[in-house]
């Protein structure tokens, strides 16, 4: 049974909480596990979650500041003492080369799995599967920084009471999805586009056409809201969003599932950060991530 759902790892911004971890997101797609921005103390939140290393088949990291970076070194060397037997990819700005080597090779240790580097050094597509395309936009922070958008292909969806029109029924159904054509009939006549799943990953930025272009149409949208809107001058200075910022982009882009994360410590009430978000005027699904939280792809259309 497929499953596509994000299980929060971490909240914090900057520093670790009582209550928040460094950052940590997981999105599980069908068979597939992508980690996203591994801050310190990831690889405890994953075990806490239920989540093994043999889970995870790409690492995205969207910039080097501590709090999204700083567990790669404990996941990569949990990926070789498990020895995931396939391979696992890890994208990350290039501009960061340094950091990521570091990280790997913090400490000794006997390396059992190829882990593969694919850096990111320009907006466009970091890799095509049969189930999503991955793609990377550049974003506004003080370090060079990218979030990430992955896109189901579109399908189609059978529509019964066309096909049942045309007497089109039982091994037919699948011929004329397979040859596009059946006695005359196109496919197109008994059928409809479905569109495919839209997820997007925006951390640490100001607003940016990155930020836009990241949210446009999804399905569930993890979006980065250090501040609250009384800070936006703070916000906007050390490049980053407000809760107010993050739902008016949601709100523009259609976003089905908004998730508000990456909160400092300065703020005792997460709340807050919805009542601004709904004052913004976004009135899809919202929920403000707490750790360990499971937060499922919203269904097809």
């Amino acid at each position: 049974m497929s499953v596509r759902e994000l299980v929060v790892l971490g909240t914090a911004s900057q520093v670790p909480t009582r209550h928040r971890n460094h950052n940590g997101y997981l999105l599980r797609w069908d068979g597939e596990g992508i980690l996203f921005d591994p801050g310190e103390g990831t690889q405890r939140q994953m075990l806490r979650a239920g989540v093994a290393a043999h889970d995870l088949n790409r690492i995205c990291v969207t910039h080097f500041h501590g709090d999204h970076s700083l567990g790669l070194a404990g996941v990569i060397q949990r990926i070789n003492l498990d020895q995931v037997p396939h391979e696992v990819t890890a994208h990350f700005p290039r501009s960061g080369q340094r950091f990521f080597d570091r990280l790997r090779y913090a400490t000794a240790y006997r390396e059992t799995v190829a882990l593969t580097e694919a850096p990111v050094d320009t907006d466009g597509t970091l890799a095509v599967t049969p189930a999503y395309t991955l793609d990377a936009l550049k974003l506004s922070h003080p370090v060079e920084s990218y979030g990430y958008r992955l896109t189901e292909p579109d399908g189609r969806r059978m529509l019964p009471e066309r096909l049942a029109a045309h007497g089109i029924k039982g091994p037919d159904v699948g011929r004329i999805q397979r040859e596009g054509f059946l006695d005359g009939v196109p496919l197109d006549e008994v059928s409809e586009v479905r569109r495919g799943q839209r997820f997007a990953f925006v951390m640490d930025t100001r607003l940016c056409e990155g930020v836009h272009a990241l949210a446009e149409g999804c399905d569930l949208l993890v979006i980065e809201s250090t501040f609250l809107d009384e800070d936006e001058t703070l916000a906007t200075d050390h490049g980053h969003l407000t809760a107010g910022q993050a739902a008016r982009v949601a709100r523009d882009a259609g976003v089905r599932h908004l998730v508000l994360t990456h909160f400092s410590q300065r703020y005792p009430d997460p709340e807050e950060f919805e009542r601004q978000a709904r004052a913004a005027g976004y009135d899809g699904e919202l929920t403000v991530a707490r750790d360990l939280t499971r937060i499922p792809v919203p269904k097809r259309r």
